[in-house]
This record gives C-alpha cells, structure tokens and sequence, in this order.
C-alpha cells in the first residue's frame, strides 16, 4: 500500500487546506501579516501554510480557527471522502483553487450578500449558460 507522504511536493491534502486558509482569511479581511502576528509566527510561514509547503499543526490550525472565527471542519470541506476515485479529486482540487483566487473570492463575497434565493438561481443559471456556451 502506498503511503500518502511518498509522493514528492507538498501533500494535496496541505494544498486544500492551505487554499482554505487564504480563502477565510481574505473573505474576512485579515493580511497575512495580521494572521501571522496573532498565531506568532512570520508572514513567511503564513505564505507557506497557505501553498502547502509547511504542514499546519493541529494546536496552528486551532488557533487559525480561533482567529478566522471558523470551525476545524471548514478547513477539511470539499475534501475527497476515503476511496472516492481519483479523477473526483482532481475536480475537488479544481474548484478548491478556483474559489481561492482573487476572483473566486470576490465571487463569493458578492455573492453572500445576496439574500434572495431566486435571484441566486438566476445567477447560478446565468452562469452554467455562459459556461456551457463556452465549452461548444
């Protein structure tokens, strides 16, 4: 059985919550800077919490959480569940980068302040149709 450290580069799992942690950061205002000096550590090793490069522990990620205002869980959210096939992870991947650049999140931002639900599904519409006619 291969054992998930074999691979070389930072671990997918890191990735994903690195991504999850610029995401919560920027959606709620704070610099790498601030977070950073709140967990006592250097914008640096904030940056490469944020790529996957450094692993967060378990007693940073609580403290993360403590100073994003979010549970554990969020950070794991939008992870493959245990023996789902591959080319599912990639697409969870995929979307977990998409919502973490500056876009994505100004999407999401935009989007949470709509309130309405139809409108959402108007926007939601609107979005699969261009979407689709891009892919023809």
């Amino acid at each position: 059985m291969k054992h998930l450290d074999d691979n070389e580069g930072p671990n997918p799992v890191d990735i994903h919550v690195g991504q999850r942690i610029r995401m919560r950061r920027l959606m709620v205002g704070v610099t790498q800077t601030q977070l950073a000096d709140e967990l006592g550590l250097t914008f640096q090793q904030v940056q490469k919490y944020e790529k996957g490069t450094n692993r967060v522990s378990a007693s940073k990620l609580y403290a993360i959480c403590k100073v994003l205002s979010v549970p554990p869980e969020y950070f794991f959210e939008g992870l493959p569940k245990i023996g789902e096939p591959s080319r599912k992870q990639q697409k969870v991947a995929d979307e977990a980068h998409i919502l973490s650049t500056a876009d994505g999140i100004e999407l999401m931002r935009c989007f949470k302040k709509i309130e309405q639900k139809p409108i959402r599904r108007h926007i939601v519409g609107l979005v699969k149709s261009l979407a689709a006619e891009l892919e023809d």
